[in-house]
């Protein structure tokens, strides 16, 4: 059977149109390895792998991953959302961060487990944060501390019978190595730090407060 006359116009009309869109195999997304199947630039790959390894993504620490973030929110966000984690941007901070989803309707596999902070750790991060939110108060952009200032105000709340000071101090050092690693400190020069915003999402105002509460009371039962 012959093709109607006109056939072929169509077909170029509705080309152009719009209503079919051939690719041709060559622009097709190139594999990254072997077998690869997925449809993500590289880019935005190490951007997703960052936010799972990491805890937080740092605007003013990786600028370009930033930047790719922000360019590709949405289709990483469903990434996550499909292994049950929520993507939160914090575009005033300039910090990005998961959490794991928790449901009591529905059975929801734990991928994020909470790795709680140690004594030294937990200590010394409400010393940052108070520092932090006085500096901020005062009007001031940024704060920062020194690790002679961590350690003297960290070990007053140990045990006052325990006269081993250079394990009290390793024990602080330790801690702000994990902050650091974390993002919460960024070393400017040999023991000096700044406070990144970060300590407001980790310690919030209530969680201050409470911790606050609790060190006082500590100190008043060991007076």
């Amino acid at each position: 059977m012959s093709e109607p006359d006109g056939a072929d116009d169509d077909w170029s009309a509705g080309t152009e149109a719009g209503f079919i869109d051939p690719v041709s195999m060559e622009d097709d997304p190139a594999e990254l390895f072997a077998g690869d199947a997925g449809t993500l630039d590289a880019d935005v790959r190490r951007v997703l792998v960052q936010l799972l390894r990491r805890k937080f993504l740092l605007a003013e620490k990786n600028s370009t991953q930033w930047r790719t973030l922000l360019e590709n929110q949405q289709i990483i966000e469903s990434r996550m959302h499909d292994l049950f984690v929520r993507l939160v941007v914090d575009h005033d901070r300039g910090v990005a961060y998961k959490q794991q989803v928790r449901s009591a309707e529905l059975d929801v596999p734990i991928l994020l487990k909470d790795d709680p902070y140690n004594r030294a750790e937990t200590l010394v991060l409400v010393h940052l944060r108070t520092v932090f939110q006085r500096e901020r108060g005062t009007g001031e952009t940024s704060a920062r501390v020194d690790i002679e200032e961590l350690e003297q105000t960290v070990l007053t709340y140990f045990d006052p019978n325990d006269h081993n000071l250079a394990r009290g101090q390793q024990e602080v050092r330790k801690a702000v190595e994990r902050l650091v690693t974390e993002g919460l400190l960024t070393e400017e020069s040999a023991g000096r730090y700044r406070i990144t915003p970060m300590v407001e999402v980790v310690l919030s105002t209530a969680k201050l407060s409470e911790l606050e509460q609790w060190l006082r009371g500590r100190n008043e039962a060991t007076a």
